[in-house]
């Protein structure tokens, strides 16, 4: 199974990016990082529609889709842990995970996403939700395996 992160906007030396690089630096998954961009001044509207055709047409076939979006679901390590485990061991090919722009997700991609996923009621940095993102991964990958490293 490999994993997909694909990202409206650059890190561009962030130190956000730092914390992502290492915590993906230790998944057992192959990984990439696709970050994309719009390059024409589009605002509002215009410009999420825009952003969810690029994630869409970046989207690897046959993948599990999971948006990070604030209106998605809650879940636990743990419940996140059970969940990559299950696309995992269901054969699922990708898990990509979709991070939209300033103004959030386009409705194609939440149509299209199997889950809508949030990191809470707080409003994070777009950097910094892929180094949370990265955390979580890396924590899924140590709870499925066994490794003490998640110790809820």
């Amino acid at each position: 199974m490999r994993i997909a992160v694909l990202a409206i906007g650059r890190a561009r030396g962030d130190p956000a990016a730092r914390i992502y690089d290492d915590y993906m630096a230790r998944l057992p998954w192959p990984h990439e990082l696709r970050e994309l961009h719009e390059k024409r001044p589009l605002k509002g509207e215009s410009r999420k529609r825009r952003e969810a055709d690029l994630l869409l047409a970046a989207l690897p076939e046959r993948a599990v889709a999971v948006a990070l979006d604030g209106g998605g679901r809650m879940l636990s390590s743990e419940e996140f842990a059970r969940r990559i485990g299950a696309w995992r061991d269901g054969g699922a090919p990708c898990l990509a995970f979709l991070i939209g722009g300033a103004d959030g997700h386009g409705e194609a991609v939440l149509k299209r996403a199997d889950l809508t996923l949030s990191f809470g009621a707080m409003v994070w940095p777009h950097l910094l939700a892929r180094a949370m993102l990265a955390e979580q991964l890396w924590r899924a990958a140590s709870m499925l395996s066994g490794h003490p490293y998640h110790r809820a």
